[in-house]
């Protein structure tokens, strides 16, 4: 007889998905959890970006330059540049990031506006967006992506929440328009549609009302569809995504291209490195339709990768806004995980032909190297944000910043403090009030000015008016006078003007004066 089993069982076994979930869920409950998740994700994006652009431009390059490896070399070169601002955005302080808000916005405009300058800004494919610098080129509309978030966060966040509507719009929707402006005038409508996500989630997580949000979407998509007939080629792309077959060597071209692609991927792919469609049978392939050549080499199992890596992407950046405590970090990452999340969907959206070609890259894993390094830049600046977690910085000011963080070095992030918040709010609300009073001030210097001004330009004119009178006064004395002197035609002389006026003829003629001897 075989001796009982007296292990300890358990009597209901969790299997092995619900085991592993389970681990995730505890290892989510980490203090930093939600920063190592920013880092990971971004890792991963960067660093399959960078092989799915070696693989889909190395024909194209091969053909332009004679070298497989020139446009991975500018992405990689872009990508360790992404890196630096990385780690810099994660060790600047939160109220230096505030600071430096505003100037940023500004240097953006600036820049917006520089690169509209013929011999400043480069033209190229019949649109001006990027500065030249030797081999690399800068495209600021994707800077004035960070600058309108951080800029319009920081804006919001010294509002209070419920007060009047036009302390939301005001100054952020000016601010938005005129870069908007700019950004049409190179074109480039993808990067308005960018602007308008980014402003319309600024608001809706600042307490805007449904009603008024509602309103300004649906004047925002009557003038997104202005500006899309407003241009051949846009009207074009909207017709082919209407009528898919009604242009498929035009317009359509693109699109019909990448569902091949996709289709041709089937489950697991052809492999890496594999694909048909990057010999120029497939435009952009590894910029706005990288998204395609992924499905065709490494298949549904791939494309799927990609998304659940955006997907976890917006749970963590969302998840790291509801912790937050600041009001600016809670904006700021709602509204920066809504555009890459956004952008992301948009860009699988008219790859799968869900919805029309609107240029929009897929962050971190498209070609583009200013677009990679603002976006990485972005991503330092929410995993900053999640390092400002409560819990976290309990943590972090106990010594529990793990090996990484003592790896990077990393500065404790400081504890946000409502008290200090509200002392700074006051402080700024008082010095706004300061300010106002200045102003009024010297408008009423100015107006006292003016109006002193104006009396002594009237005392000045009274003055001459009052001399010209006197003088014409004098002048018609003097003609009274000259005419009381001299006599009327035929009235009779006096017997000493008679010899008056005889002598001065007699003289005027030369003649001597009667009784006049030598």
């Amino acid at each position: 007889m075989a001796p009982p089993d007296r292990r300890r069982r358990d009597p209901n076994p969790v299997p092995g998905l619900a085991a592993a979930w389970a681990r995730f869920g505890a290892w989510l409950a980490r203090p930093l959890a939600s920063f190592h998740l920013i880092v990971t994700i971004a890792t991963l994006l960067t660093v399959l970006g960078l092989v799915m652009v070696l693989s889909a431009s190395s024909v194209e390059a091969y053909a332009d330059t004679g070298s497989s490896y020139s446009m991975f070399t500018t992405q990689a070169t872009f990508a360790a540049l992404g890196a630096v601002l990385f780690y810099a955005a994660l060790r600047i302080p939160v109220r230096v990031l505030r600071r430096l808000a505003t100037p940023a916005f500004v240097v953006a405009l600036v820049m917006l506006f520089l690169v509209l300058i013929p011999g400043i800004g480069t033209l190229s494919g019949g649109a001006r967006r990027w500065f030249t610098l030797g081999p690399l080129s800068l495209q600021p509309s994707e800077l004035a992506k960070v600058a309108l978030i951080v800029w319009g966060a920081h804006v919001l966040a010294s509002r209070p929440r419920g007060g009047p509507v036009k302390d939301l719009l005001v100054p952020l929707i000016p601010g938005a328009l005129l870069a908007s402006v700019l950004v049409i005038l190179q074109p480039n409508y993808s990067t308005t549609v960018t602007f308008v996500i980014i402003v319309g989630s600024l608001l809706w997580f600042a307490g805007l009302s449904v009603r008024l949000f509602a309103g300004a979407a649906i004047g925002v998509l009557a003038l997104g569809v202005v500006l899309a007939f407003s241009a051949d080629y846009r009207a074009a792309r909207l017709f082919s995504f209407l009528n898919p077959g009604d242009d498929p060597q035009g317009a359509g071209y693109q699109s019909r291209q990448a569902k091949f692609s996709l289709a041709d991927g089937g489950w697991f792919g052809r492999g890496l490195g594999q694909s048909r469609a990057k010999w120029n049978y497939l435009p952009n392939s590894h910029n706005d339709f990288i998204f395609a050549i992924i499905g065709e080499e490494l298949g549904f199992l791939g494309c799927a990768a990609v998304i659940g890596l955006f997907a976890l992407f917006a749970y963590a950046g969302l998840r790291i806004s509801m912790r937050s405590v600041d009001p600016f970090l809670r904006l700021l990452t709602a509204a920066a995980t809504t555009w890459i999340v956004a952008q992301s969907m948009i860009n699988i959206g008219y790859v799968i032909g869900l919805m029309p070609v609107t240029g929009q890259q897929l962050p971190l894993v498209s070609a583009g190297g200013t677009s990679t390094a603002v976006t990485l830049l972005m991503f330092g600046i929410i995993a900053n944000a999640a390092r400002h977690e409560p819990e976290a910085v309990a943590a972090l000011h106990a010594g529990q910043d793990g090996r990484f963080g003592r790896l990077l070095r990393l500065p404790k992030p400081e504890q946000y403090s409502p008290a200090r918040a509200a002392e700074a709010r006051r402080a700024a609300a008082v010095k706004a009030d300061r300010k106002r009073a200045a102003q009024r001030e010297a408008q009423r210097r100015s107006a006292q000015q003016r109006e002193r001004r104006t009396r002594e330009d009237q005392r000045r004119r009274e003055d001459q008016r009052r001399r010209e009178q006197q003088q014409r006064r004098i002048e018609a004395g003097r003609g009274g006078d000259a005419r009381r002197e001299t006599p009327r035609r035929g009235q009779a002389l006096a017997s000493d003007q008679r010899r008056d006026r005889s002598s001065g003829r007699a003289q005027e003629r030369g003649f001597p004066e009667r009784g006049f001897r030598r």
